[in-house]
């Protein structure tokens, strides 16, 4: 039979006939592929067995929610309270940020009550037995495999029949149906194909580590992030010891939970209060630092915005971020120039989440304004306030989602004073914490003048 040729993305998997210089579905310049597709008779059968039968979804019969803990607290509350079987789970993140160790030290706990399996494709197994000693995880029911060929894989899974598997990584497994590289897109989503209906077929989890791209995203098409159950992303920055563990996606939980890990020299190690980590180092009367309370999920972190203001050297001023979406500090520059009369048209502005966190909710906005205004007018914040709040364009200030959790987590921290919108009173029942309401941006730099 005739091997067809195509050229595919490998950013989104978009196939073609003919070489583009950019692809007509993502829009990604030179990520056009050539690969030979196998026939239909090599790929194989897509059906997963005993499912071929339509019910009505009454007549399902229920299936008790089962999960197995990984003996990492953080790691289960962002899968949603823990592994469930069958489930195919992604995790990705920049190189040496610490996946491979999460897994390591997670299968480490998980082959306490039974075998478990971690295929390595990227070291040989006496590379990952150093890794191992120097995590302190060892023991004869945690069984290492170096094997990147996906049947072989398969194979040693239904041999052994393990509590769970991890597969580091999916872009070096390839198939022999198939005649392209490892890493390509056809490879990886061949491989992802199979490794799923393994899982859902066995009932065995299966956890697979993604590389990502310089833009932060995993490589490979996109549809790899659509056939797995949870997509993890491991956030942080190599200068900083702290590492979040974040689900964008999660069929058998919420989306917005995160694990908070550091990194130390025995591996990871679990974060209890975050927020009293992201505060330790916090200077006390210093003009540009303001405490916002943020809520990731079900926990609340309290973290550091930390604003620096200078007058620029050069005709067009520079906004640095760290954290923070720069368009969302371009807006909030643009209200305090508009509505409060400073003049920062000429100014550097220089913003940072101390601890390498992410903030993304605009419950941040009154934080990152008291902050640049702060820096502008050489004025610090009472050290013992925390602030958040949304800004809206015309000034005012808008109520966010819970603020009890907020205010619970900042009291237990010791904070006296709360800066909140003016909405959140009327709800709230009185505590031991100051609260004042702030309607908008003119009120809110009363403060500092």
């Amino acid at each position: 039979m005739r091997v067809k040729t195509v050229f595919s993305c490998n950013q989104c998997g978009s196939q073609s006939p003919k070489w583009l210089g950019k692809c007509p579905d993502c829009g990604a310049w030179n990520s056009m592929i050539e690969e030979q597709q196998a026939p239909a008779a090599a790929r194989g059968g897509r059906t997963l067995p005993g499912k071929s039968v339509a019910l009505p979804i009454s007549d399902v019969p229920p299936q008790a929610e089962v999960r197995l803990g990984c003996g990492i607290s953080e790691l289960d509350r962002v899968l949603g309270g823990g592994l469930v079987p069958g489930s195919l789970v992604l995790i990705g993140g920049d190189p040496g940020i610490g996946k491979s160790t999460l897994l390591l030290q997670a299968m480490h706990h998980l082959a306490a009550d039974g075998p478990v399996l971690y295929v390595s494709g990227e070291e040989s197994a006496a590379q990952t037995r150093l890794r191992g000693e120097r995590l302190g995880v060892s023991g004869r029911q945690l069984l290492v495999l170096a094997e990147n060929g996906l049947e072989e894989i398969v194979a040693q899974v239904e041999r052994l029949r393990p509590r769970a598997v991890v597969v580091d990584s999916i872009q070096t497994v390839w198939t022999q149906s198939l005649e392209s590289a490892p890493g390509s897109v056809s490879q990886v989503r061949e491989s992802a194909g199979r490794l799923m209906l393994l899982a859902k077929g066995s009932g065995i989890p299966i956890f697979i580590v993604g590389h990502v791209t310089k833009d932060g995203a995993i490589a490979g098409p996109r549809v790899l992030e659509h056939m797995v159950d949870t997509v993890l992303y491991f956030e942080g920055d190599r200068g900083h010891p702290y590492r979040i563990l974040r689900a964008v996606k999660n069929r058998f939980g919420s989306t917005n939970e995160i694990g908070v890990f550091e990194m130390k020299a025995g591996g990871l190690a679990e974060v209890a209060n975050p927020s009293e980590l992201f505060l330790a180092e916090r200077p006390l009367d210093a003009p540009g630092s303001v405490v916002t309370a943020s809520l990731e999920g079900s926990r609340t972190l309290l973290v550091e915005i930390q604003a620096l203001v200078t007058p620029s050297a050069y005709g067009t001023p520079r906004r640095t971020t760290i954290g923070v979406d720069s368009n969302r500090l371009a807006l909030l520059v643009a209200v305090l120039e508009k509505k409060a009369g400073l003049h920062l048209a000429g100014q550097d502005i220089f913003l940072n989440v101390a601890g390498g966190a992410r903030l993304s909710e605009p419950a941040a906005d009154l934080a990152i304004l008291l902050a640049v205004a702060s820096s502008h007018l050489d004025r610090p914040v009472d050290p013992q306030t925390v602030v958040f709040g949304e800004v809206g364009l015309a000034g005012e200030v808008r109520a966010v989602t819970q603020p009890e959790p907020r205010l619970a987590e900042a009291e237990k921290l010791g904070f006296q004073n709360c800066l909140l919108p003016s909405a959140h009173l009327r709800r709230l029942t009185p505590g031991a914490m100051h609260c004042q309401g702030i309607a908008n941006v003119q009120e809110a730099l009363q403060l500092l003048l």
